[in-house]
């Protein structure tokens, strides 16, 4: 077993098929299958489980890709050291960001980081689920979550304040509600998740936590959209406070229920990432940037709280 056997693995199992793997390394899918059963003889057990379309890795196949994942970090965190001595910061780095909280807090911060560094290159995907990293090739996710996965790196950005709101039209014609469950009877602006009722948790001075399930009549994951709807008058929206809070701030829209305490989906927003003792310089850089403009951010802007926990890691990193 050698060094580059073991990266060979590494390439299979996050690619997750045999073609997909010689497409990134530039060989053919028979060589890459040949290179692989001569790894398995080598070690006299089978490491990778596969079929037509997929691959996955055994228990000791596991094993060997995380070692194998470690070295290759190590490579490639020496030859960048290496190339980038005296240059400025050079790479790429491939961030998920939601919708809303992309578009309305974070989008001056990337735009920001960009200018500073012009030969770092930002590749941003606008989404809200919570994806396999590694499948997606995606180094940095921020997400609003109860709970952040174990198995990847959770630094907590702040706390997320949710509102309920209308338009002054839409009070006119009905009125605003008293009470959380009211909401169950009126048209309700807001984002969901397919397949799944939208819950809200509601919480007034010491009462008991109060549990709706509402049923969006506007339903989208483009809050710029969810925004406009509620402008419209088309019904109450559950939003998160930065995409509203200067239309209230400015009149243009009433709050709804504002002696509540209001959550959906979780209120502590997270920046997530693969355990890596040696991230690549790029990265690092944004994990950095985007702790310390997140922090900044929620301690000193109206809508947003600050952060109510401490960062946390995986076990041994």
């Amino acid at each position: 077993m050698d060094t580059k056997s073991l990266t060979l693995l590494v390439e299979i199992l996050d690619a997750g098929n045999l073609s997909e793997a010689a497409r990134r390394l530039k060989m053919t899918r028979a060589n890459v299958s040949y290179h692989l059963t001569q790894l398995e003889r080598s070690v006299g057990m089978q490491l990778v489980r596969r079929t037509t379309r997929h691959v996955e890795a055994t228990e000791i196949g596991l094993k060997l890709y995380q070692h194998g994942r470690a070295i290759r970090e190590e490579l490639v965190a020496a030859r960048e050291s290496i190339d980038t001595l005296g240059k400025t910061p050079q790479g790429r780095v491939r961030l998920s960001v939601p919708s809303g909280y992309g578009q309305f807090v974070m989008q001056p911060w990337l735009l920001s980081f960009k200018q500073t560094y012009p030969d770092i290159v930002l590749d941003v995907l606008f989404e809200n689920s919570v994806e396999d990293l590694l499948r997606d090739e995606v180094d940095i996710a921020v997400r609003i979550m109860s709970e952040p996965p174990q198995n990847l790196v959770a630094r907590e950005l702040g706390q997320v304040r949710y509102v309920a709101c209308a338009s002054h039209d839409y009070v006119a014609r009905r009125g605003l509600p008293q009470a959380p469950a009211a909401l169950t009877q009126l048209p309700v602006v807001s984002a969901a998740v397919i397949g799944r009722p939208l819950r809200l948790s509601a919480y007034l001075d010491a009462q008991p936590r109060e549990h709706v399930v509402l049923e969006p009549t506007v339903v989208s994951r483009n809050y710029a959209f969810l925004r406009a709807a509620v402008q419209s008058g088309l019904g109450i929206g559950v939003l998160p406070d930065y995409v509203v809070h200067e239309d209230l701030a400015r009149g243009e829209l009433v709050q709804v229920l504002p002696q509540w305490r209001l959550s959906i989906f979780g209120r502590a927003m997270y920046m997530l990432y693969m355990p890596n003792r040696h991230p690549p310089r790029a990265l690092a850089m944004m994990i950095e940037y985007i702790l310390a403009c997140a922090h900044a951010e929620h301690e000193g802007r109206p809508g947003l709280l600050a952060p109510a926990g401490v960062a946390r890691a995986p076990a041994g990193i």
